[in-house]
């Protein structure tokens, strides 16, 4: 696919679309009152950052994606929330999470806010999900993976509009057994039909997941129906776990360490227009360590533990793979459209440098060693620096509103969709309402926050977010807001500072250069377009000294506590019964 400038992209794309549609290029879009109805599949990927595809400059070997970038649409300015339950709330509603009920994660969540509009850490009731309006229109509507979004009764896909599905509703699991990954989860809580389920012994996530599909896609007896298909992948979430012989692939390729990497990816960006030739990269944030600063042997375990993360997606573009090819064998693959997505940026998270959490997975038969490295046992991650680097060209990564937490990849492929780069914003809630739109089911539903980028898809504008309209995110305090051209982020603890700041996205996408001072009657207008946004969304703020990481801490003690609830008392309990030998074996040496 030809590379287009994101300067240029937009003229264009106009003209190569026109021109498409003038000779007949592209089927009317999805108008198939003759033929059969269009199915989609998303495919949603955990924690990727928009240069670690393939197709958008990174390492890893994807090319079952990377096809599908070739014949559809590359967005390049797309954009997230930087969580991951948010985003999903977002992705299947097309409302702002705020409204969806999953404002933020439970694992974060401020007791503050505990039981609070909006914060309720499941879909509340009455909010439709993609699967609830495309049902009553004819679709099967099948999910298989990360679900995290509620399993309290009501909560799970069964009863949002998925006739079938096998969901995961945690923020993460073992991806080589039915296992926890973290304290926070007694178990890996995975649900059939929302039906506790149990994990088969040859599990691999990415394997399973697709297989599911292929499992619910020929079962049946409405196998004639168009469907909708959402496959929530636990790559490359941690665990960061892939099979030896794919993680093999990339020997030495990270071996220069994390800051080679921003740059080159930093430079690479450059090379496909994804930012302008002079566009300047942040420097890794002052709390991540120097490469250099690691000895030889901590130097080779981390490039490892990048090693594994690009086998990871691998593995899952293999089995993206299989589902095409099935796809293809049943006559269904020129017939469906393809939205390949990722739910945040990268994974900043480490495992190797608390003793709470190190003392945790020796209980539960985790290393973070090399030997085995994401293999079953291994509790394999990248941390800080690794997350900084594949970020690049942006600033920071997942939890945090700058560009590295919430720039991502988006292709759209399948029947009447062009080939092109599209450069003008879009956001995760424009997801629903681009389905509803290309499946020819009317909604117009005024709690959908989202646009459809159908007219971008298929020529008829060049824009889907004009120059005054505002995108406002936010997540745990963590904010942002786009308006033309600029944007105002703001971060909170560990990693921000509280302080809004201002950019020009279109000259500096890296958040390098703070406009707040220079202007700040632009940075007043957009704070007051923020306050509105927050306002209408019924956004809380934060308490005073919040900070995730603590957080996260005290949330989880308290899980262990409601887990263990009997610990406490048998600690008790066996103190009184030593105390009470002790006082006889006195009592007999008196006598």
């Amino acid at each position: 696919m030809a590379v287009l400038s994101t300067m240029t992209g937009g003229r264009v794309r106009a003209m190569l679309v026109s021109l498409a549609f003038t000779f007949g290029a592209f089927p009317t879009p999805m108008a198939q009152a003759d033929g059969p109805r269009t199915n989609f599949v998303v495919l949603l990927i955990d924690d990727a950052a928009l240069m670690d595809i393939g197709a958008y400059g990174g390492e890893a070997h994807t090319p079952n994606i990377d096809a599908l970038a070739a014949r559809g649409a590359m967005f390049t300015n797309y954009r997230t929330s930087p969580l991951c339950s948010p985003s999903r709330a977002m992705l299947l509603t097309g409302m702002d999470n705020h409204k969806t009920g999953v404002a933020t994660i439970p694992e974060v969540l401020p007791p503050e806010h505990v039981g609070m509009p909006g914060y309720g850490m499941a879909l509340e009731p009455g909010v439709e999900t993609l699967a609830d309006r495309l049902r009553p229109a004819g679709y099967r509507t099948l999910m298989a993976g990360k679900w995290h979004m509620g399993s309290k009764k009501g909560d799970l896909p069964n009863m949002h509009g998925f006739d079938r599905s096998f969901a995961l509703d945690a923020s993460g699991a073992d991806n080589w057994e039915q296992k926890s990954y973290m304290p926070y989860y007694k178990d890996a809580p995975w649900f059939e039909d929302g039906k506790p389920a149990t994990l088969p012994e040859d599990f691999y996530s990415s394997e399973f997941i697709v297989d599911k599909m292929i499992d619910y896609l020929d079962k049946g007896s409405d196998t004639s129906k168009p469907f909708f298909a959402y496959l929530a992948f636990q790559a490359i979430h941690i665990p960061v776990q892939a099979p030896p012989e794919l993680t093999a692939h990339y020997n030495g390729v990270y071996d220069a360490g994390w800051q080679v990497l921003r740059e080159k990816r930093w430079q690479r960006a450059k090379e496909l227009g994804l930012i302008p030739r002079d566009a300047a990269l942040a420097p890794m944030h002052p709390s991540m360590r120097d490469w250099n600063s690691l000895s030889k042997d901590d130097q080779h375990l981390y490039a490892m533990r990048m090693q594994v993360e690009a086998a990871m997606l691998e593995a899952m573009d293999q089995h993206i793979g299989r589902l095409i090819a099935h796809l293809r064998e049943t006559g269904q693959y020129d017939n469906t459209v393809f939205i390949v997505t990722s739910d945040n940026g990268p994974e900043p998270s480490r495992g190797d440098n608390d003793g709470r959490l190190k003392f945790w997975m020796a209980l539960n038969s985790y290393h973070t060693g090399l030997e085995g490295i994401g293999e079953k046992g291994s509790w394999n991650f990248i941390g800080p620096e690794w997350a900084s680097a594949t970020a690049s060209p942006s600033d920071l990564f997942k939890f945090y509103a700058s560009e590295g937490g919430v720039r991502v990849p988006l292709i759209v492929a399948g029947p009447g969709v062009g080939v092109e780069r599209i450069g003008s914003a879009a956001l995760v809630t424009d997801i629903t309402p681009t389905i509803l739109s290309l499946a020819g089911v009317n909604d117009d539903s005024s709690d959908m926050t989202g646009r459809s980028l159908a007219p971008v898809l298929f020529g008829k504008s060049n824009e889907t977010y004009g120059p005054d309209d505002t995108i406002g995110i936010e997540v745990s305090g963590n904010s942002a807001l786009y308006k033309g051209d600029y944007k105002i982020v703001r971060n909170v603890a560990p990693v921000g500072d509280g302080v809004w700041r201002l950019f020009n996205l279109v000259s500096d996408p890296g958040e390098v250069h703070d406009l707040a001072a220079s202007d700040p009657g632009r940075l007043a207008e957009l704070k007051a377009d923020y306050a509105a946004y927050a306002r209408k969304m019924g956004v809380l703020e934060m308490p005073a000294g919040y900070n995730s990481l603590e957080q996260i801490t005290t949330n989880t003690l308290k899980r262990q506590m409601e887990f263990y609830w009997w610990g406490p008392l048998v600690l008790v309990g066996l103190l009184l019964l030593i105390g009470f030998g002790l006082w006889m074996i006195i009592r007999k040496q008196r006598a």
